[in-house]
């Protein structure tokens, strides 16, 4: 391990801790030879880039975080930061539970390393995952605490208590920082921290109450460091000349005799990729970032492209319609009984409908870039910002030829994220252009339409539902099929579970259509589009799945409701019973369907009364879903209020309600902002974005042609939360979810139209009327 190693080189100081010894070599500037400006990421908290540092000998309860003789205490966050303010929501889980002062509480983004384990920033998962480990972190600290004084003054532990930072009993009082430099080395087992009393949930101080972000100075004075900031003494810059095709493109000549007039060009590199991660690319380095753009714009590469050259949108989609007639592809899911086959043949009538979606774009405001050295102990190091360090670093060893343990990720904040980080595919470039130059720095930048076209886009689909009935027009069975290509099966397929007929299936390309509606017989079929996977390199975008199986069902379930004459919130409450695999299990998903009709039968309270004073060819429409897994349901319902101009088509989203049951909520501030957020991103994904594929690449690549939503479009927001005491799930992409169909089905509401493809355009909605 590379800390091990440190620790050796630091013996002839035997008491300082690990930690320590890294804080005072960031101290001098000398940690691994890099600016200490590279550091400030690590701890977006302080202002002036310097991680705080630790008073005395620290307590270390677990490797999670430590308290200092002066009570300050610091919490690791292996999660990233790009926005959320993930870390301000995980230090108050363990500082509630350590029962220390907000204004004693710290933050470090660590590095990688091992011991953290996984080391992932999706899903909507980070609050979800990091709420029992930081509790029972927390608790830890708060018993040995305890425990230490109760030692000191002769008593039970069971007389003291434990409030901001210090332990009180039988008239004694002692500080937190007083017990640490009297000296405290306990540690706990695994099956000792599982026994831990955890405070009742009457008890929580900082959990849902307002406190100070804890890395707000940083981002609003500029002094926080994103990837595009790093800078190591000696880097060049590298530009990268993108191949005709994601994937088996190689390279036939370079020919950069023109680019030697560019003041600051170095050379021309042809990267040879053992990973196979980015075959076929080219990288212009120079002095300056500027200096490789321009000499890049005058070298000329001829390439033998892959064989997706000429593959457009239209054939992705022909080959999901394809698969989805073959009924022997694809995986079936868990969903009680799938056997519909004889329902649907005895069935008295039949519902059916297909939609579809575009590719879509992630565009996060900082472009992808990374930087790449060997330092001085042999070390790589990789500065960027990154979603999934334990995802990239298994191919970054594959490219380097190095064991992991002997590559490190450098943390940095993400000029957004939204889930294109989570494929950490540039990174690989850097690393083998610094490995051409031995080992020195180099700091490549994908310029926009690079970005664009290199991106891993969510995949364009293409969804067919069907639904029986019986002679008392009640549903009898219901089949979901949905092609696409899959992230998951693509980056990491060890996280694909089996479906029943023990076929593996991407759950980021389905979850959202095993829905917890009682519908009789039920059948979901999950279709990997092999002619996607090959073309371009699918990616996880906010949202995921759900961002688009639930436009499909719930605008099904709405075409439902209007076949059989009913109230679309009505029916959709009729249907929501809570029984058999709907009725939910603890610990996430207690009470199951019952809470997905609390937050629309809420809904219906705080957007009924808006349905009374509305204009011609104005209305409101309605969806509910449950965020982005049955693992991990947070509870949604959407109602959106839209005018649509007969004469154009054009759409305008007035109002959006928007009720979540997310469990407990652990940051008041922050889950407001994370749901005004998946809300806009949801009416962005309905209404503006959207390309497609073109010669085997994605046709728009700046935002000159894809336009997501401008502010002057953003409407009017209402956000309310079910109050609960459950496990809190997650929050960052739910939101989403509901947006879209909750759109179409106003627009049905409004003028008759019902538009069955995303993004809705002005045409798509003029046909339709």
């Amino acid at each position: 391990m590379i800390i091990d190693k440190l620790q050796r080189k630091s013996s002839s100081q035997p008491d300082m801790t690990r930690r320590g010894f890294l804080i005072s070599m960031a101290a001098t500037g000398a940690l691994f030879g890099f600016p200490l400006a590279a550091r400030a990421a690590m701890d977006p908290e302080v202002a002036d880039g310097v991680p705080i540092d630790a008073q005395g000998r620290p307590f270390e309860p677990t490797l999670w975080y430590w308290i200092d003789t002066e009570g300050q205490v610091n919490v690791n966050i292996i999660r990233a930061e790009m926005g959320q303010h993930v870390g301000t929501a995980i230090a108050r889980i363990l500082a509630d539970e350590l029962e220390v002062d907000w204004k004693n509480v710290h933050i470090t983004h660590v590095d990688t390393d091992e011991k953290w384990g996984t080391m992932v920033t999706g899903g909507s998962w980070s609050v979800w995952q990091s709420w029992p480990v930081y509790r029972k972190a927390g608790a830890a600290g708060r018993t040995a605490l305890i425990d230490a004084a109760a030692t000191r003054w002769g008593i039970s532990p069971e007389q003291c208590t434990a409030r901001e930072g210090m332990v009180s009993g039988a008239g004694n009082r002692i500080s937190y920082g007083e017990l640490v430099e009297a000296g405290l080395s306990r540690s706990f087992t695994e099956d000792e921290l599982e026994q831990l009393p955890l405070k009742p949930h009457g008890d929580l101080r900082l959990v849902g109450k307002d406190v100070k972000a804890l890395d707000i100075a940083g981002k609003t004075n500029g002094e926080a460091i994103y990837g595009l900031d790093a800078k190591i003494d000696g880097m060049v810059y590298g530009v990268p000349l993108l191949p005709p095709t994601r994937l088996g493109s190689t390279v036939e000549s370079v020919d950069d005799s023109e680019a030697g007039v560019i003041k600051g060009y170095v050379k021309t590199l042809t990267i040879e990729d053992p990973s196979d991660t980015v075959p076929g690319w080219v990288i212009v380095i120079g002095e300056s970032l500027m200096a490789a753009k321009w000499a890049a714009d005058k070298v000329k590469v001829s390439w033998n492209a892959g064989d997706t050259a000429n593959v457009s949108e239209a054939d992705i989609q022909a080959h999901s319609r394809s698969l989805i007639e073959d009924d022997s592809t694809g995986a079936i899911l868990d969903t009680g009984n799938t056997e519909t086959g004889e329902v649907f043949a005895e069935a008295s009538d039949t519902l059916e409908a297909e939609y579809t979606t575009s590719t879509v774009l992630h565009f996060q405001l900082e472009p992808v870039n990374a930087t790449a050295l060997r330092n001085a102990d042999g070390v790589w190091e990789i500065h960027t910002g990154n979603q999934w360090q334990s995802l990239i670093l298994p191919t970054l060893s594959k490219a380097l030829g190095e064991d992991s343990s002997n590559i490190i990720m450098r943390t940095y904040m993400l000029g957004g994220g939204f889930g294109r980080r989570l494929n950490g595919d540039y990174a690989v470039p850097a690393a083998l252009a610094s490995k051409a130059l031995d080992g020195k720095p180099v700091k490549l930048v994908l310029f926009r339409e690079q970005d664009a076209q290199f991106d891993s886009p969510r995949s364009p689909s293409v969804q067919k539902l069907r639904m029986a009935f019986d002679s008392d027009r009640n549903i009898t069975a219901m089949e979901h099929h949905a092609a696409a290509g899959w992230p998951t099966g693509v980056m990491v397929p060890s996280f694909m579970p089996k479906g029943v007929n023990d076929v593996a299936y991407d759950p980021f390309a389905i979850d959202g259509a095993d829905h917890w509606y009682s519908v009789g017989a039920h059948r979901v079929r999950a279709i990997s589009n092999d002619l996607a996977n090959k073309t371009f390199r699918p990616g996880w975008l906010r949202s995921v799945g759900p961002g688009w199986t639930n436009f499909a069902l719930e605008s099904f379930m709405d075409e439902t409701a209007h076949k059989l004459g009913k109230d679309p919130l009505t029916f959709r409450l009729e249907h929501l019973t809570a029984e058999g695999i709907n009725a939910g299990s603890s610990p996430n998903s207690v009470g199951g369907a019952k809470r997905q009709a609390a937050v629309l039968q809420r809904l219906k309270e705080i957007a009924d009364p808006a349905r009374s004073d509305l204009e011609d060819d104005t209305a409101i429409g309605i969806a509910t879903t449950f965020g982005q897994s049955r693992d991990m349901p947070t509870w949604t319902a959407a109602a959106v209020q839209v005018h649509v101009d007969r004469s154009s088509g054009n759409v305008d989203v007035q109002k959006i309600w928007l009720v979540l049951d997310c469990g407990t909520i652990v940051d008041p501030d922050g889950a407001h902002a994370q749901c005004e957020g998946a809300a806009l991103w949801g009416l962005s994904m309905a209404l503006h974005e959207g390309t497609e594929i073109e010669n085997g690449n994605v046709k728009a690549r700046n935002l000159n042609t894809y336009t997501p939503l401008r502010m002057i479009d953003t409407p009017e927001l209402e956000i309310d939360f079910i109050d609960s005491q459950e496990v809190p799930v997650g929050l960052g992409e739910p939101g989403t979810t509901p947006i879209a169909p909750a759109i179409a089905n106003a627009i049905f509401n409004a003028v008759g139209a019902r538009v069955r493809h995303l993004p809705i355009s002005a045409e798509d909605v003029l046909q339709a009327i």
